[in-house]
């Protein structure tokens, strides 16, 4: 039988997936006050497992999210998706009302533009790619497997598309793949552009350390980005840039307890 003390623990779910969200079981991790839970979506093949618990797969929407709290009886939930899961926080959003249960959004910030680079935003992927014919011909695509959708028919342009797991059609007529997994360096990112004779650069503001090279190495080449702007938080919630920020809500979610 788990002590006293595992029996009282502050129960948090967190919707996991990203860097931060790994950190910040690593650091719950050992707080016997805390019981940590990190659901996965499943959408990546291998994914990087956490400490703690973890579970693997959808909810069902708000209500299936909101159903599973209370029969876990969870105390807090931490929206620690990508930047761009917005479905996902909305579901939490709706899920957290419903249950009454204090929500935290975990997001790193954006990325900020330096001198010499040479940005384009946009508000969607479609209108990335409404602006890729004016920018250039080759196009290095670091958008992820899905959503492909919206340069399907860009067929004058050759795309380099770089994603975890194989992407999912409607794909481009003339593309490449590359599987790979950050982080990524500057070197490794400098030998893409040349190598493929990349001249535009698309991407999500992800923000974040692990694939920000290849927008120092588009700002050395001298490339266009794209960089397509990420959905705001739901409306009400507030949020916390680290996981250091995001443990100190927990822990003083505990104290108050």
């Amino acid at each position: 039988m788990p002590g006293p003390d595992v029996l009282h623990a502050l129960r948090v779910l967190v919707l996991g997936g990203t860097t931060e969200a790994r950190r910040l079981a690593e650091s719950l991790a050992g707080d016997r006050r805390v019981r940590v839970t990190t659901s996965l979506a499943g959408r990546v093949a291998a994914p990087r497992l956490p400490p703690g618990e973890v579970r693997v797969g959808g909810f069902g929407g708000p209500d299936g999210l909101a159903a599973w709290m209370r029969e876990h009886r969870v105390d807090a939930l931490i929206d620690a998706t990508h930047p761009f899961a917005a479905t996902m926080s909305r579901n939490a959003a709706e899920a957290a009302a419903q249950t009454h249960v204090p929500l935290l959004a975990l997001r790193r910030p954006g990325w900020v533009a330096q001198d010499g680079d040479r940005w384009h935003f946009a508000g969607s992927l479609a209108e990335a790619a409404e602006l890729l014919p004016a920018l250039g011909e080759r196009v290095f695509l670091t958008t992820g497997r899905t959503g492909l959708a919206a340069f399907a028919g860009l067929d004058a342009l050759w795309f380099l598309v770089r994603s975890v797991d194989a992407p999912d059609p409607p794909c481009p007529v003339r593309m490449e793949v590359l599987l790979d997994r950050g982080p990524f360096d500057l070197d490794g990112e400098r030998e893409i552009i040349r190598r493929h004779r990349v001249d535009v650069l698309v991407t999500k503001d992800s923000g974040g350390d692990a694939t920000a090279p290849k927008l120092a190495a588009a700002r050395e080449a001298g490339i266009p980005v794209v960089v397509v702007r990420r959905p705001p938080v739901p409306e009400g919630v507030p949020v916390a840039r680290t996981p250091d920020e995001a443990v100190r809500w927990v822990r003083k979610l505990y104290a108050s307890g």
